[in-house]
């Protein structure tokens, strides 16, 4: 059965989304006789303006350790996808152009909120795939994200250099790592490098704890702390409030980033030397770990058997070490967070990290 197929990438770039686009393809060509796989350009975007493009066997050689996307992406916010712009009602573009371009179902790569409008074009009744790529692991219903292990690698790199002049100069040195509402790749990159404090979304912290810590490890001869932060993070005050009020408190106190606040608070109560490292995007850039090369190859892998069974209106997950699939309905709107009692917390606890409650 001849099947036409369109790929999209959506959010965020991260590394694993070229492998996990070779996967598919290769295996689509391997099930199947007569396949046309169609490349999306940057995201929903390009399926609401129509822009798209066959795609060449050749086309998926070479891509495996490359990162961000030959497709390229663009963040179309779900919760704007039912308002017109420039009286473009973009639902209905996508269901035209779906149709314009003979598509038998499309395949969505991305985070929460391309899963979110991957769910609203299935219930609109195309037939979709989506595939969980987020540095974040925040995708409910899977234990693992592509990116999200790579970023692991990259961050934790970041926290070795920084030990080794942190070590030097006996400085606190606090390291802001991406993660707005989740703390995953906080919490896995502070345990990795060996971090002293630990602050995440989940656990709010109280500075005079973080204090209490890091003047604990200079009583202790150790003249110098490493705190991985979370930039999403909020201390127990700000836990109380609702995120409009929190974000008025922060514009008051002309704070641009609670890591700063953190950092000069720290400075501000101690008189150690504290300083701020943002790595930012390198966090989510580069070629994908030798595991996140494996994990898209698995998902592609997986999504083409999807394809070829016509099993729609699903998104492909991997839950104890096995590659499976939820329904987007119960994946969409729903974020993974890390509870309080997880067993990476109490690992990290039982080494002697702190989270500052």
């Amino acid at each position: 059965m001849a099947r036409r197929v369109g790929i999209l990438t959506a959010g965020g770039d991260c590394p694993g989304l070229n492998a996990t686009i070779r996967g598919v393809a290769k295996a689509l060509y391997q099930k199947m006789d007569n396949v046309e796989i169609v490349g999306i350009v940057d995201g929903y975007k390009g399926l609401i303006e129509g822009e798209a493009h066959e795609m060449k066997q050749s086309d998926f050689s070479g891509i495996l350790t490359q990162g961000g996307t030959i497709l390229g992406t663009a963040r179309t916010p779900y919760k704007s996808m039912r308002l017109k712009e420039n009286d473009v009602d973009k639902v209905a573009a996508m269901k035209a152009n779906y149709k314009k371009l003979k598509l038998d179902c499309v395949l969505t790569l991305g985070g929460n909120g391309t899963h979110k409008t991957a769910n609203l074009l299935s219930e609109e009744g195309l037939n979709v795939i989506g595939l969980p790529k987020t540095i974040d692991n925040d995708i409910w219903g899977t234990d693992v994200t592509f990116g999200f292990h790579t970023a692991v690698d990259i961050g934790t790199e970041v926290v070795d250099r920084i030990h080794t002049t942190a070590s030097s100069h006996k400085r606190v040195m606090v390291i802001e790592i991406m993660g707005n509402k989740v703390g995953w790749l906080t919490l896995y990159t502070g345990i990795a490098g060996g971090a002293d404090i630990i602050l995440i979304p989940e656990i709010p912290y109280d500075i005079k704890k973080v204090v209490k810590a890091v003047e604990r490890r200079a009583d202790r001869g150790r003249g110098f702390s490493v705190i991985t932060v979370a930039e999403g993070v909020f201390d127990t005050e700000e836990a109380k409030m609702k995120k409009k009020e929190r974000a008025e408190k922060r514009a008051q106190e002309g704070e641009v980033t609670a890591t700063n606040r953190i950092a000069r608070q720290i400075n501000q109560l101690t008189g150690f030397d504290t300083r701020v490292v943002v790595p930012g995007h390198f966090l989510r850039g580069g070629t994908p770990s030798s595991y996140d090369r494996v994990l898209a190859s698995q998902f592609g892998v997986y999504a083409a058997e999807l394809v070829s069974r016509g099993v729609f209106g699903v998104a492909v997950a991997e839950r104890h070490n096995m590659v499976t699939h939820n329904l987007l309905a119960d994946v969409a709107g729903k974020t993974k967070f890390v509870p309080q009692d997880d067993q990476m917390v109490a690992t990290a606890r039982s080494l002697g990290i702190a989270f500052g409650d």
